[in-house]
């Protein structure tokens, strides 16, 4: 009995590591400026949210829209305020600080088999 416990929570242990994993690596390149780190994450269609514009794109798609917005508000400091999950589903919401602007900054991510995927990020003027 006591073996299935063990067992359980270091199954448990590692899954949280796992989904942590994603999100985090989401963080370090929202901080880093680095779109296309965040782009690996990105599901086959991602709803971006920003200041003009808000729309479904591609995967493609999605990396170069990303990548122009941040070619355009090069990135100072991206710090999270909070982070949660719920049912297989992570989301973290943080202030971006740019030259020019400040951005509350959502993104929702959704783990399907041992792979977590980006489903929406949005970029909204503080």
């Amino acid at each position: 009995m006591k073996k299935i416990f063990t067992i359980l929570f270091a199954s448990f242990a590692l899954f949280s590591f796992t989904i942590q994993t994603g999100i985090q690596d989401v963080v370090s390149g929202l901080q880093a400026n680095n779109a296309a780190q965040i782009a690996r994450y990105f599901d086959v269609t991602v709803d971006i949210t920003l200041p003009q514009k808000s729309n479904s794109y591609s995967k493609s798609q999605a990396e170069v829209i990303l990548r122009d917005f941040l070619a355009t508000n090069p990135v100072k400091s991206f710090q999270v305020l909070h982070k949660g999950d719920n049912a297989g589903s992570q989301y973290c919401i943080g202030k971006l600080v740019t030259k020019t602007n400040s951005y509350r900054t959502t993104v929702f991510m959704k783990q399907r088999g041992d792979k977590q995927f980006l489903q929406e990020i949005r970029f909204e003027n503080e």
